[in-house]
């Protein structure tokens, strides 16, 4: 299936009905007055995440969704019927903007959620409700409200604790590969991974998290280079970044300081809160690297590349910019950065999971 992860659709909910003016007319019953019933109103537009559906591309094609409207009112005091309301479903993860204002209209981060986007027009009254002891034989009714209409725009953005970033042939479908069941392409050329992948990385029979892959970053993807930067909304639902940077490039003039800082600007540009997540360097490729240079050729990338990103050289560096070296088509060295990342999002959880301190000082002071 064609994975699309953007739409833009028109939606509009039903009218609802017009009330009726109508009078009570039986045999032996003069003066029966007014029994014009109310409109139906309109049908109405939701919008359901549904963890059965990993695409946007119901939407790709058809893109107009109109709610029945509301039956007019009828004589003998008959009610409208009300129009049927339309549920879109999509994948979990969706977010739904206004495509003229781009104000935030529904954002759908857990299965089963349902949020209305369209309201239904209301029934108009019938001329029953206008009768009163000085007037009556009215034949005044109300027309229905319109129903509410909004052109959308839609954002899949997927579900993962982690993200994985790096320029292409970096080796992230490798390392994705090599944690989990997910089974990316993988090729020695760019640009194999033309859209994101998720794995589950079992850490244990009872641990586990989702890491996404997106397709790599070249220098210049904010302004259209290479597949862009339109991959990267994946990641601004994760919590801690993956940064794999291939230590031993084919390309002799290659600099993988520098390919590294570039990421980094690209992400600064896309948006300076995802550049602000926690991001981890994985030094791959050390089966490249014969054994007795690694330790050197992974000291030398982590001086130049504090000192290129002006963090300093010292031992709180080390702590602020954890590091990993290992070899993703092997697997060295994956398994001790899966172990050290649920413990990550296990202290992330156990933050958010404690109460907070009650102020004990100001106890009792009003």
């Amino acid at each position: 299936m064609k994975f699309i992860d953007e739409a833009k659709i028109y939606i509009k909910a039903g009218d609802g009905g017009n009330g009726a003016a109508s009078f009570r007319r039986e045999k032996y019953i003069p003066l029966g007055g007014p029994d014009g019933g109310d409109g139906g109103r309109g049908g109405s537009i939701f919008i359901e995440a549904d963890r059965n559906l990993n695409t946007l591309v119901d939407y790709r094609y058809t893109r107009k969704f109109l709610a029945q409207r509301g039956e007019n009112g009828r004589g003998a005091d008959c009610y409208g019927a009300a129009g049927k309301d339309i549920t879109l479903k999509v994948p979990v993860g969706t977010v739904v903007y206004d495509q003229n204002s781009e104000a935030l209209i529904a954002d759908l981060p857990q299965d089963g959620m349902k949020v209305l986007l369209a309201q239904g027009g209301k029934g108009g009254l019938g001329n029953l409700h206008f009768k009163s002891s000085v007037n009556r034989a009215p034949r005044k009714c109300t027309p229905g409200t319109a129903g509410e209409e909004f052109e959308l725009r839609m954002e899949l953005r997927v579900l993962a604790d982690v993200g994985l970033l790096g320029l292409p042939n970096a080796g992230k479908s490798t390392f994705i590969r090599s944690v989990s069941a997910a089974r990316p392409k993988v090729a020695d050329y760019p640009f194999t991974t033309l859209h994101p992948n998720l794995g589950v990385v079992r850490v244990d029979e009872e641990r586990s998290f989702v890491i996404a892959d997106v397709p790599g970053l070249i220098e210049g993807a904010a302004e259209g280079a290479g597949l862009g930067i339109r991959f990267l909304k994946h990641l601004q639902r994760t919590r801690v970044l993956l940064h794999l940077v291939d230590l031993a490039p084919f390309a002799p003039d290659a600099n993988p300081v520098e390919d590294a800082l570039a990421i980094v600007r690209e992400l600064e540009k896309y948006d300076p809160d995802l550049a602000q997540k926690p991001r981890w360097l994985l030094l791959n490729k050390l089966d490249l690297i014969p054994e007795e240079e690694r330790e050197e050729r992974v000291a030398a990338f982590l001086t130049a590349y504090r000192a290129a990103s002006g963090e300093g050289v010292d031992e709180k560096a080390d702590e602020a910019l954890p590091h990993f070296a290992i070899a993703a088509i092997s697997g060295e060295g994956c398994r001790t950065v899966t172990f050290e990342v649920m413990r990550y999002l296990e202290s992330l959880g156990a933050a958010e999971d404690a109460p907070e301190e009650e102020n004990t000082e100001n106890a009792g002071k009003a």
